[in-house]
Parts: C-alpha cells; structure tokens; sequence
C-alpha cells in the first residue's frame, strides 16, 4: 500500500505493523531493490519504503543532500508518529540517511548503513563526475553498463539476466537531471567531520565485492562513529539485500531484534 508524507511530497509503500522502519535505496535502483526482503521485514515491523526526493512519485527538491535529507527527515518524523524509527540505507540512501542523522540527531533510535561511507577517494569522486557528463551528454543509456557494474559483479550479471534486464529498466527510468545532481552532491561529500554528532546505535554493512563504495569506506565509517559496529557480507557487491536476501537479513537480524 503506497502512502504521501511530507505534506505529500515524499511518497512510500508501506506494509506491516509493529515499530517503524524506514528503507531508503541507492541511487542506480529504486525501491523495489528491497522487493525481496520486505515481506520478512514486515513480519516484525511496519516497513516504509520511501522514492526518494526526484524518485517515482516523490517530489524534487532544490539544493543538495542536506535538502534531500531534510526532506526524508520530515518524511521519518511523519511516517513514523512520533515511534522511534530505524532508518536503513543502501548505497545513495545510506549516504542520505547518515547525513540525516548528522542533522536531525533524536529522528532515528538505529542506523543502519549499508554500502556507502563518509568521503570518497578522489578515483571515487571523478567516477561521479565522469557519469554526469556522460549522462548529460549522451544520456543515462550511455552509462547503463557502467552503472550495473557498480551494482553487481559480472559474473552475477550473467547467472541472473532476467534480474538484471529490470534493473537496467528501473535504472533508465531515473529522472537524468536528479541523477546528475545526485553525482556532483555525492563527488564533493565529505562527512567525516561530522560523525560524531551521530551516537545513535549503527551497523554498518558493506557487499565484500563492492566496487561503487568499497569496503575501506565503511572501514572509515565505522571508524569515525561513535557507536558503530561493522559487518562484511561475503560474496555480495553494492546492493546485497538484492544479491543474497537470507545473508542480508542473517546480517542485520540481531541488531534490528537487540
């Protein structure tokens, strides 16, 4: 069942009852990148899957992540009614979110980050300019190979081709310039600075094969936080609740329950 927050700008499926957890997603999929994991979720929790800003239905805004993580935090605060909230993020999302907490510290009782980081390497951050310009120039089909390699390794591309023909679709239905925009917010971010504003339990996660957001970010991450503990999950890449569901609900089992 799909619902508005945010005075109606933000706009999420939900399912499920008990305390509410938010699900945000990264920036080369959508929402249906947690399709898979949804339904165990919602046996213990009212599970909230937002578009976020520029995504599906949900409105843009003007600005940067601070702007985006304004409104996702408006969204927590009114989907959640005033429950504590866990926030979970996978890649673009987890950057979203962790930025959100920096800004909003009392809105999420949990964190947890998976396959982002703080700051990319500067080979990181000219991977984001580079996909940018190409997609201003040539458009996003010109980096769809580029992007779902990011995403999953080619070895898993070919074993799952129909998995991977939707995700090339739902990738090539982002709005270009909210995809630009999200590159050029992501090559300049640097939130190390800030970490320790962010004492909210977290569980950082990070795909062991992770191109996109290597595993030394997180390493870096669950360094500068200060409450933070850190998991690798083997053989996954950058969206490893899409690539091994069981691993990635083994993975963040105990934390949601503890």
């Amino acid at each position: 069942m799909d619902r508005l927050f945010a005075n109606g700008a933000v706009n999420a499926g939900q399912s499920g009852n008990g305390p509410p957890l938010f699900l945000f997603h990264s920036l080369l999929s959508d929402r249906a990148s947690f399709d898979a994991i949804v339904p165990d979720l919602s046996r213990s929790f009212r599970v909230i899957v937002p578009e976020l800003p520029g995504f599906g239905g949900s409105q843009t805004v003007s600005g940067g992540l601070v702007e985006v993580a304004d409104r996702m935090a408006e969204a927590v605060r009114d989907g959640a009614g005033g429950d504590a909230a866990i926030v979970l993020g996978n890649g673009y999302g987890g950057f979203v979110a962790l930025q959100m907490a920096i800004r909003h510290p009392k809105l999420a009782s949990k964190l947890i980050l998976a396959d982002c980081g703080a700051a990319f390497s500067q080979a990181g951050r000219e991977a984001f300019r580079n996909m940018a310009e190409a997609s201003k120039a040539k458009g996003l089909a010109a980096i769809t190979d580029v992007a779902m390699r990011r995403l999953f390794a080619r070895a898993f591309q070919e074993q799952h081709p129909d998995l991977m023909r939707d995700r090339r679709e739902a990738f090539l239905r982002t709005d270009p310039e909210v995809f630009r925009a999200a590159c050029n917010a992501l090559a300049e971010l640097d939130l190390r600075p800030d970490l320790g504003k962010v004492t909210v339990p977290v569980l950082v996660l990070v795909g062991e094969h992770d191109e996109a957001t290597p595993p030394p970010m997180s390493h870096e991450l669950a360094a500068g936080l200060p409450n933070a503990h850190l998991e690798i999950i083997q053989g996954c890449a950058h969206v490893p609740q899409l690539q091994s569901p069981k691993l990635f609900l083994d993975a963040i089992g105990d934390f949601l329950r503890g």
